[in-house]
């Protein structure tokens, strides 16, 4: 599935290798043209939106592509990541700023909701970048294209626990440049948070950028089993505590391409 195919560049390099690509295309008109310019018995183009369509009704080992628009591109990444089975790997073209943030380690600069989020269902490499030059007209930022290999929640978050992780998550990482423990001031009391991070041998002033997603989790978990300071963090538990055990092997993005 190629998103976004416009003129069809990239199209046609897939038609090329051999592929048989369904091309999503939001502007009638664009796919019109398309379907006149590469008319092949490969090649589909339907006119539809990315962000609305049944992802899960792709065939298996189903791969996706696209140079995707910057201001939904997140928005599209989030939808594939969740979209395994059918998807195995995608490759996208992004603005740069995004795609550092996708591949970010613990501790870089980058790092951080969008950056653990992924870890949780895919291994993340940069591929290379692309100048702003290469596109005409121009833009403003320069792009960098990610190669995504997905991997599916892992088995200790199956089902509504995958959900409570993940906004958790999104919690922790919302106060950038704050600890831990002030970022979850409104779910737990400060005790608590700081139990938990010397339950994994971090000092009370730790903040979710230094942590790896294996000891989020470690926190996550041992927070679930602990007093709640609100009744509005009902919102993260989605009807109940969490009970201990479980660890998350480490997911990194130390692949090399």
């Amino acid at each position: 599935m190629e998103i976004g195919p416009g003129g069809g560049v990239l199209t046609a390099e897939l038609l090329a290798a051999g592929a048989r690509v369904l091309a999503l295309e939001l502007d009638p008109d664009w796919a019109g043209e398309l379907q006149r310019r590469l008319a092949s018995p490969n090649l589909e183009v339907r006119v539809a939106d990315a962000l609305e369509i049944d992802w899960t009704a792709l065939p298996a080992g189903a791969l996706v592509a696209g140079n995707l628009p910057y201001n939904i591109g997140t928005a599209i990444v989030e939808r594939v990541l969740r979209a395994h089975p059918p998807i195995d790997r995608a490759a996208f073209l992004l603005q740069r700023e995004v795609v550092e943030r996708l591949v970010a380690e613990p501790g870089d600069k980058a790092y951080g909701a969008l950056s653990a989020l992924v870890r949780l269902r895919a291994a993340a490499w940069k591929l290379g970048n692309v100048r702003a030059g290469a596109f005409v007209p121009p833009p403003k930022v320069d792009s960098a294209f990610v190669g995504l290999e997905l991997k599916g929640m892992p088995k200790e978050l199956g089902g509504s626990r995958g959900d409570r992780f993940e906004s958790w998550l999104r919690e922790a990482f919302a106060k950038r440049r704050k600890t831990l423990s002030n970022s979850l001031a409104k779910l737990y009391r400060r005790e608590a948070v700081v139990a938990a991070l010397e339950s994994i041998h971090r000092p009370a002033t730790s903040r979710s950028e230094a942590l790896s997603l294996p000891e989020l989790f470690q926190v996550f978990t041992k927070l679930e089993t602990s007093a709640r300071r609100t009744p509005s963090s009902s919102r993260l538990a989605n009807g109940g505590a969490v009970g201990p055990g479980g660890t998350i092997s480490g997911q990194g993005t130390d692949r090399k391409h």
